[in-house]
């Protein structure tokens, strides 16, 4: 590989919410966090250097977005998902969960039904219920290690009364890249009732070889005006914390609503760093991510393995996209406070607590492969160590 994803950086004492944390939210310092989905890889070299030659200007004042900043989207999008999208569909928001709670508040009203599926990144819960709007819950499928829609359960569900569906896409934490023809389904229902779709497309770059994400709104005419698309590049490249994303709202209507909410909230201004690292990832970061990829592969088939062998007790459900895996440890026998304590004061790895993605997660794990690999293998072995003393 050109780039090395096998340093190590450390990120203690750096105001990391992932590595600053260990004491406070697992009550040991010495926890090895693997949690919070960002990269323990510096982004690509390329967009290090146009970040720190903006600095070098020293004057870091208002900011606008140069045509340049949207062609380079465009062009992204076009290329790795082959949607042809235009600059007036696009709005820029300081992240995807503030894009989500504005189009929830923006689009529905209160009292309004909204449908996620679970188990699910926790904001979607809250977005929904902060904004005084009753959730609505379809709980995935798992068969043989395998998550699924339910078509026909979740087209009863929409039956009796829902406004707004939020789509996750690829899912977090479940890892499912979802195929054509699911997609299709799920439009077709949406559409015949009338259902609005806010797709979270934010890991739609971090794709499996062998598996293909496709934007909702891509597939017909009618999704695409029954269609909200969040997504940036954030997870692709690791730039998180300089507060950048994009909307892709074709439908005009829609558009001036969730528009109208952004200004009333006075959260139009751009993110001077951000609008820098956006392009410059677009334009020159493909490289480093292809790269990335493929050393993420490797995390996983060296995590399948691993459980495989030494702790067969976890169930390791294969993702076809993102770098968060999701460990069924149903298994070990402990109810959920006991599963936090086991992880944190015997094994010392920080992992995210099932439940807090719904109710059918109690009894999982979430684990962010996004790391060097040796700092993987300090994990598992923790967790070998603990179970297998």
């Amino acid at each position: 590989m050109k780039y090395n994803f096998d340093q190590i950086i450390h990120r203690t004492n750096t105001a990391s919410e992932k590595w600053d944390q260990s004491e406070l939210l697992f009550g040991d310092k010495d926890v090895l966090p693997m949690w919070v989905a960002d990269m323990d890889f510096m982004a690509p070299p390329e967009v290090v250097a146009a970040l720190q030659k903006r600095a070098e200007h020293g004057i870091y004042a208002y900011t606008i977005k140069p045509l340049s900043y949207y062609e380079a989207i465009i062009e992204w999008i076009k290329r790795r998902h082959g949607w042809n999208i235009q600059k007036e569909w696009m709005i820029t928001s300081p992240g995807v969960v503030t894009s989500l709670s504005i189009l929830v508040s923006a689009l529905t009203e209160p009292g309004d039904n909204v449908l996620i599926q679970s188990p699910v990144y926790p904001p979607f819960y809250d977005v929904v219920r902060r904004n005084n709007r009753n959730l609505v819950v379809h709980e995935l499928q798992l068969n043989d290690g395998y998550y699924t829609m339910d078509m026909d359960a979740l087209e009863k569900q929409i039956e009796a009364g829902v406004k707004m569906l939020l789509l996750c896409s690829p899912h977090n934490p479940v890892g499912r890249v979802w195929r054509l023809d699911e997609l299709k389904r799920l439009g077709e229902i949406c559409i015949k009732h009338q259902v609005l779709i806010v797709s979270d497309e934010i890991h739609c770059d971090l794709v499996y070889r062998g598996n293909q994400h496709i934007p909702l709104a891509s597939i017909s005419e009618t999704l695409l005006q029954q269609t909200i698309t969040c997504m940036a590049p954030s997870k692709t490249f690791n730039l998180a914390g300089l507060q950048s994303s994009m909307v892709i709202i074709p439908n005009d209507r829609l558009r001036r609503r969730y528009h109208d909410m952004l200004t009333t909230l006075s959260l139009g201004t751009e993110s001077y760093f951000g609008v820098t690292a956006v392009e410059t990832a677009y334009r020159y970061g493909e490289p480093w991510l292809e790269d990335m990829i493929d050393y993420l592969q490797e995390n996983l088939n060296f995590v399948m393995d691993y459980f495989r062998e030494r702790l067969p007790q976890i169930q390791v459900i294969k993702p076809e996209g993102t770098y968060l895996v999701w460990l069924d440890c149903r298994g070990l026998g402990l109810n959920s406070r006991d599963l936090h304590k086991f992880m944190s004061k015997e094994a010392k790895v920080g992992l995210n607590q099932g439940g807090a993605f719904g109710t059918n997660g109690e009894g999982f794990l979430r684990l962010n492969i996004a790391c060097p690999r040796s700092l993987l293998l300090e994990g598992v072995k923790r967790l070998d160590r603990a179970i297998n003393h």
